[in-house]
């Protein structure tokens, strides 16, 4: 450790959370009905458990303001979020040098919270609540050391006494994230981007049936909260905050969700003009989920986008076809005729 208290990593690691948090492609903030939207789907996983926010400053981050209000709907234990050094908005909305246990403003911190009440008595339990409890109760903000880097020894060490993790990480840490996730064996629910679904390490977990997409409709993009220095954005909301559209954006998760139970109704049939067969690989060409042939017993290639409806107990997934790097997983990019095409799943229907 340096002594700037901020881990140094190594190699592919040595990026830190600040680096990525001042890449624009990290700078997303995510909005507190999408949030709702998806984690509603969750409820019943909640009860008695201890979540971690852990990329998540509390007044910059809506996954921290959702668990605190609804902290007894969800009937949790305990709630934890830690803040991090270099973030471009914290506390942007009040002064965090005025919280029991913060010496200054640049403090980075954890907060933990055990109970939720209505502390300014005024009938509901909201923001201003969370807000009182956070100025007024000491323990529950106690200061980091390490710069709140979720690889520090320090957010590892709040890790591994958790039960579930929800948090937006950044997007350019991704691998990082989720292998750290499964090294500890945790359950999380997590927003990424969709390009994702091709990285070696998260397609072999799809493969294995280890992580999925969530319920969030996978095509429709997310809008998320932008800085203010950001020049390219979709709308100004009510609250005066930039929002853009991220189009490539979804839900990761290793909880068992309903989809994941849904039969694709397959109503095509095979024939080789429709399906033709790729030049570097022996299966068939399939353009859309839809278009499944029913009763094709070989390999198919199908979009990616089928992860995010992808059954196992239905389909098998054999591998990809995504880039000119050949490996287990990996049998680079599909052509027909000469010609290049979009990056494919391959698949077989385990009902023929």
């Amino acid at each position: 450790m340096n002594n700037s208290g901020v881990i140094k990593m190594t190699k592919s690691k040595n990026k830190t959370l600040q680096d990525a948090k001042k890449n624009k492609n990290d700078e997303f903030y995510t909005q507190l009905n999408d949030i709702a939207k998806e984690l509603k789907n969750y409820k019943y996983y909640f009860k008695n458990k201890i979540v971690y926010c852990n990329c998540d400053d509390p007044y910059e981050s809506n996954f921290f303001k959702f668990f605190a209000l609804n902290f007894n709907t969800f009937k949790l234990k305990k709630l934890i979020a830690t803040s991090y050094s270099g973030s471009p908005i914290v506390g942007g909305q009040m002064a965090l040098h005025n919280f029991k246990g913060l010496n200054n403003k640049d403090q980075v911190y954890k907060i933990e919270i055990t109970e939720m009440k209505d502390y300014n008595k005024d009938g509901a339990i909201d923001l201003s609540d969370v807000e009182w409890m956070l100025k007024n109760k000491k323990y529950v903000s106690t200061p980091l050391k390490q710069g709140g880097d979720f690889r520090s020894d320090e957010c590892k060490k709040i890790l591994k006494d958790v039960d579930i993790v929800v948090t937006n990480p950044p997007f350019s840490l991704f691998r990082d994230y989720i292998e750290q996730l499964v090294k500890y064996k945790k359950k999380f629910i997590i927003v990424g981007n969709t390009n994702a679904l091709t990285y070696k390490e998260i397609f072999k977990l799809f493969k294995e049936n280890k992580i999925r997409t969530g319920y969030t409709n996978f095509n429709v993009g997310m809008f998320f909260v932008v800085p203010n220095n950001w020049k390219k954005y979709h709308h100004i909301d009510n609250h005066g905050n930039k929002i853009a559209r991220v189009s490539t954006s979804c839900w990761f998760t290793n909880f068992k969700i309903k989809k994941n139970n849904d039969i694709i109704i397959l109503c095509k049939k095979y024939n080789k003009k429709d399906y033709p067969k790729y030049d570097n690989y022996n299966a068939i060409n399939v353009n859309n989920i839809n278009d499944i042939p029913m009763d094709y017993k070989g390999v198919m290639g199908v979009p990616i986008t089928f992860l995010n409806k992808y059954n196992p107990d239905q389909f098998e997934i054999i591998g990809q076809m995504v880039t000119t790097k050949i490996d287990s997983f990996n049998f680079g990019y599909p052509y027909i005729n000469g010609e290049k095409i979009y990056a494919r799943i391959l698949i077989k229907n385990k009902k023929i």
